[in-house]
C-alpha cells in the first residue's frame, strides 16, 4: 500500500470519529434541551465585532467623581497685565482662558482664598498644574519649600504679623504657582493681598514683555520678607523693653514670664524665617527661567533680606537667652545681699543679748544691786553694738 493511501485512510478514519462525537452530543443535547436544562441552540450567526464610535484619540467626557466647579466658590481676586500696565481686573476666574488666547503678550494674577481641590480645578487644567502641587496647595502646614515640575514651580511660605507689644505672633500661609503666563496664589489665612498689589504698582518701571511673571514673584516674595524683618524687629524692640526692667529695684513685669514669651515667638518665627534663605536660592537658579538682567539685583536683595532677618532672629534670641541668666543671677546677689544683713543684724543684736545675760547671773558681780551696774551694763551694750555697727556699715553689709 502506498505512502498517499494511507493518509486518506487515516484522513477518513478521524473523520468517521468526529462525525460520531457530534452524533453523541446532539443525542444528549435534545433530551436537555426537552428538559429546559439546555436552551436549544439557535442557527444565528455571532454578529463581528464593530470599532466604537467616536475619536479614539479623544477623552471621553469626565467621570462623575470629577468636579467641574467654575467659577470658583472661593473669593477670588484676578489682574490681568501687558508690559507691566493693568488692563483689566475683578473678571470672572473662567475668563482666563479667553483673555490669554486674544493677547500672546499678557499675563495673569489670580489669588485664591482658602480654595478646596474643586475651586482649583478650573486653574488646574488650564495651566497643567500637578496634583502634588494642587495637594500642598490645599492642605495647610506645608513646610517653605520651591518645587519644580515640567510646567511651572511650585513654592510654599508664610507671611508673619506681630502685635504691637510682641506677645501675639500671626502667622498666615500662601502658595503660589509660576507658570510662564500666569502667577497663582493661594491663601489659607490671613493677608494683606491690598499692599501687595499697591508693591507691584509701584514696579511697573522694571517690567517689560519678558519678566512679568518674574517682576510679579518678586513683589510677593518682597512683600513676605519685609514682613519677617518687620516682625523681628518688633520682636526686638520689646526685648529692649525688657531689658530696661531688669535691674529696676520694683517693677511690674514679671522678666521671667516675659523673657519666655518673647523667646517662643522668637523659636516660631524662625521655624518660618530660616527656610525662606533657600526658597530665594531656589528661584533665583537659572532653572527657574526667573531672573534677568533688570531683575537679578532685586533678587539678590531680597535673599540678603532674609539672610539678615535670619541673624538678627538668632541674636535676639541669645539676647533672650542673657535676660533670663541675667535676671536669675540678680536674683541670687540680691539673696546674697538679704543674707548678709540678716548676718550683720543678727551680729548686733548678739551684743546686749551676750551682757544681759552676763548680768542675769544670780551670783554677785561688780555693781550688784546698785544704779551703777546697770549704768555700766547699758554703756557697754550701746557702745559695742555701735561700735559693731560702724564696722558692718563701713564694709557695706549694712
Amino acid at each position: 500500500m502506498s505512502h498517499a493511501t494511507v493518509r486518506k485512510l487515516e484522513v477518513s478514519t478521524s473523520a468517521m470519529s468526529i462525525s460520531r462525537l457530534f452524533l453523541t452530543v446532539g443525542g444528549l443535547a435534545d433530551p436537555l434541551a426537552r428538559s429546559g436544562m439546555l436552551a436549544p441552540v439557535t442557527e444565528h450567526p455571532v454578529p463581528e465585532a464593530e470599532p466604537a464610535a467616536g475619536d479614539p484619540h479623544t477623552p471621553g467626557p469626565a467621570a462623575d467623581s470629577v468636579s467641574s466647579a467654575a467659577p470658583p466658590l472661593c473669593p477670588t481676586r484676578t489682574r490681568l497685565y501687558r508690559a507691566g500696565q493693568l488692563l483689566e481686573e475683578g473678571f470672572a476666574a473662567e475668563r482666563i482662558s479667553e483673555l490669554l488666547a486674544a493677547d500672546p503678550q499678557a499675563v495673569v494674577w489670580l489669588d485664591l482664598y482658602d480654595p478646596t481641590q474643586a475651586d482649583l480645578q478650573i486653574v488646574t487644567g488650564e495651566f497643567g498644574l500637578h496634583p502634588l502641587a494642587v495637594e500642598d496647595a490645599i492642605h495647610p502646614h506645608q513646610r517653605p519649600k520651591v518645587d519644580r515640575y515640567r510646567s511651572h514651580l511650585f513654592a510654599n511660605m508664610y507671611a508673619v504679623s506681630v502685635g504691637l507689644d510682641g506677645a501675639a505672633i500671626t502667622v498666615g500661609e500662601i502658595s503660589i504657582f509660576i507658570t510662564p503666563r500666569a502667577l497663582v496664589t493661594v491663601r489659607k489665612d490671613d493677608f494683606d493681598i491690598d499692599a501687595l498689589i499697591a508693591r507691584w504698582d509701584l514696579n511697573t518701571d522694571l517690567v517689560d514683555n519678558t519678566n512679568q511673571v518674574s517682576a510679579l514673584t518678586y513683589g510677593l516674595l518682597d512683600a513676605v520678607v519685609d514682613g519677617h524683618y518687620h516682625a523681628v524687629e518688633q520682636l526686638d524692640d520689646a526685648i529692649d523693653e525688657l531689658q530696661t526692667h531688669l535691674f529696676q529695684a520694683r517693677t511690674s513685669i514679671d522678666i521671667r514670664r516675659r523673657a519666655y514669651e518673647l523667646g517662643a515667638n522668637l523659636a516660631s518665627l524662625r521655624r518660618v524665617v530660616a527656610p525662606m534663605q533657600e526658597v530665594t536660592a531656589r528661584l533665583m537658579r537659572a532653572d527657574s527661567h526667573l531672573l534677568d538682567e533688570t531683575l537679578r539685583p532685586y533678587y539678590d536683595d531680597v535673599h540678603d533680606h532674609a539672610l539678615r532677618t535670619t541673624e538678627t532672629v538668632d541674636a535676639s534670641r541669645d539676647r533672650v537667652d542673657r535676660i533670663a541668666d541675667t535676671q536669675l543671677n540678680e536674683q541670687g546677689a540680691q539673696l546674697n545681699e538679704i543674707t548678709k544683713k540678716l548676718a550683720a543684724w543678727a551680729a548686733i543684736i548678739a551684743v546686749p543679748t551676750a551682757i544681759t545675760g552676763f548680768y542675769g547671773q544670780n551670783v554677785p558681780y561688780p555693781g550688784f544691786g546698785q544704779h551703777s551696774g546697770f549704768i555700766i551694763s547699758c554703756a557697754v551694750i550701746i557702745a559695742l553694738a555701735g561700735g559693731l555697727y560702724a564696722v558692718l556699715r563701713r564694709n557695706n553689709w549694712l
